[in-house]
């Protein structure tokens, strides 16, 4: 869930490259890297959106050495990488999913997909509220 809304990672199994190296003192290094698409509707449009994440995540395990430098992900020697990738993606997510970069969203009066409509679309502006009373003079 994302701001309400239900984004899936593409179900194909996503091809991953770990490194992992030994440190001084017995610590990790370690680097993930992947490239994965959630599906889910444009937040501003709310036309079905895909967009692409290209993660590179780094983490550093060193125990030892204050918890700065002790990884969530590793406990006794044993990487969980499914709650890292996890984390990593959810982190490299914008504010917002959109179906492109440039999606116009939908007109705020008529919620025209202003993706489709173009530029020319528009309406008459609504008279301001404020002045509502002197439209009821009448001038004999």
């Amino acid at each position: 869930m994302l701001g309400g809304d239900r984004f899936d990672v593409d179900p194909e199994l996503v091809e991953a490259r770990l490194d992992i190296s030994r440190t001084t003192g017995h610590g990790y290094a370690l680097r993930l890297r992947f490239d994965a698409s959630l599906a889910g509707p444009c937040m501003r449009c709310l036309e079905p959106a895909v967009p692409e994440f290209h993660i590179d995540a780094l983490e550093i395990s060193q125990p030892g050495q204050g918890e700065e430098l002790e990884s969530p992900y590793i406990e006794h020697e044993i990487l969980d990488l499914a709650a890292w990738t996890r984390d990593a993606l959810a982190l490299s997510l914008p504010e917002k999913l959109l179906c492109r970069a440039d999606c116009a969203g939908l007109c705020a009066v008529c919620g025209a997909d202003l993706n489709q409509a173009g530029p020319e679309h528009g309406h008459e502006p609504a008279p301001d509220s404020r002045w509502a009373k002197l439209s009821e003079l009448r001038f004999d």
